[in-house]
């Protein structure tokens, strides 16, 4: 389709004394277009993020899970903790949330390690039909499951849908105006606080989590509805909003062709161009790393030894609300791009460490006297994360060029991944060294 596109503009550009020009569409279908895109890519944020936030908040669950070996409809939605040691000051399972991050994150990264290297030679189309599969698989494996490993390899089928979505998604943010970044950030913060909230308020209600789980197979369907029923196909247009990015670039979105087609593609950059644009991005890469590093260590390696006994919520509800209040700073922050841009995101960077740190040792020392107080560190976590994610990909767009915006999109991507990897990997062996302390 990209070459009958380029074949129809050469035969305009050779009768163009012949032939008048086309008319604009009109101003309002325009900004018609506009809020299609727009919110279609608010939802494909939302639908994206979502099985991968909910695997997150059903970590604890997951991990102690008590199943009737019958029926599991009778799940118990707060179930007693497996302990680690019975002389450990903490209530630790017995094995550290730590294993089903890394089961929802290492598939992604493989994935957008790979991405840049060929995943441009699939259409979008197939791409989003596997992301949508694998999440309303991820659903009903886990939600089916009798065992750790069984829910664990569910747990896989949410990442693999996270990462294909994710890669897919920001790449294709490149044909359309920049203004839907901003706006598939905030879904995909929305996905984190709907994710963690409908988690935690309907096993609060006391819907088990098997029932839970298969009440959220929705969620793949509105992103495939969103995707080829509400995004438009790209007309003309500049993504930045002053020049004009070419129309066949965009034909993936709904052709089956290969991209090989695609004059102004990533495709067509060379490995030296690649490296190139690569460490350009590092710039934004290192503390986009540091920030993800910094907070999934302390949401899957302390989350779980932040417990207090002198509270009405048991361990496993403290958990899901450390889930919730997170992903709820993470969505406000991802949906301030319009009211506050940061440059210099490293700052970010150093103050998630300093986060860390603080909390780290209030895991070894146990000196913080309420739990309402991690509230409001673990709120203001979520918000530093949010504003790391979604002022990095809003400067990339900015400051590469049109012909490198694609490519830049996918291999950024990378960075939160890498973060979050790493900090699974270091928070297993805290967990189990800490869960031997008496």
């Amino acid at each position: 389709m990209g070459g009958c596109a380029g074949s129809r503009r050469r035969l305009l550009d050779s009768e163009e004394e012949e032939t008048a020009p086309e008319p604009r569409p009109p101003r309002s279908d325009h900004k018609g277009a506009l809020w299609k895109n727009v919110m279609g890519f608010w939802l494909l944020g939302l639908c994206n993020n979502f099985s991968y936030v909910v695997m997150l908040s059903a970590a604890h669950d997951i991990l102690s899970h008590q199943r009737a070996s019958g029926n599991q409809s009778h799940v118990d939605p707060d179930p007693p903790p497996t302990a680690h040691n019975s002389s450990s000051r903490f209530d630790c399972n017995s094995v550290s949330t730590a294993a089903v991050l890394l089961a929802d994150i290492l598939p992604t990264l493989i994935i957008k390690l790979l991405a840049p290297l060929g995943l441009h030679l699939l259409p979008y189309s197939p791409r989003v039909l596997v992301s949508g599969i694998c999440a309303a698989g991820s659903f009903i494996l886990v939600a089916f499951s009798h065992s750790v490993g069984t829910s664990l390899c569910g747990v896989v089928l949410a990442s693999i849908s996270s990462g294909v979505g994710e890669v897919t998604f920001l790449s294709l943010t490149a044909f359309y105006p920049r203004a839907v970044i901003s706006w598939w950030s905030s879904g995909t913060g929305g996905a984190g606080l709907m994710g963690a909230l409908s988690y935690l308020g309907l096993t609060q209600a006391g819907l088990s989590p098997q029932h839970t789980l298969l009440s959220m197979l929705g969620i793949p369907a509105l992103m495939l509805a969103s995707y080829f029923f509400l995004l438009t196909s790209p007309e003309p247009q500049d993504p930045g909003g002053e020049e004009e990015a070419e129309t066949s670039a965009r034909q993936p979105l709904i052709d089956s062709e290969t991209p090989e087609s695609k004059p102004d593609s990533s495709s067509n950059l060379s490995l030296q161009e690649r490296w190139t644009v690569f460490k350009g991005l590092l710039w934004y890469i290192v503390p986009l790393v540091l920030v993800y590093f910094a907070e999934y260590f302390i949401n899957q390696g302390l989350f779980e030894l932040l417990f207090f006994r002198n509270t009405s919520l048991n361990h496993a509800q403290q958990y899901r609300w450390y889930q919730m209040l997170y992903q709820a700073g993470v969505f406000v922050s991802r949906s301030s791009l319009r009211c506050c841009r940061i440059r210099f995101t490293w700052v970010l960077a150093l103050l998630q460490c300093l986060n860390l740190a603080f909390l780290l040792v209030d895991v070894w020392f146990s000196f913080l006297p309420s739990i309402y107080l991690i509230f409001l560190i673990i709120l203001y976590e979520g918000l530093l994360g949010g504003a790391a994610y979604v002022n990095t990909f809003h400067n990339i767009a900015l400051e590469t060029s049109d012909q490198h915006r694609e490519f830049a999109m996918a291999a950024a991507c990378i960075s939160d991944t890498l973060g979050i990897s790493l900090s699974g990997l270091l928070a297993l062996p805290l967990h189990n060294f800490l869960c031997h302390l008496s």
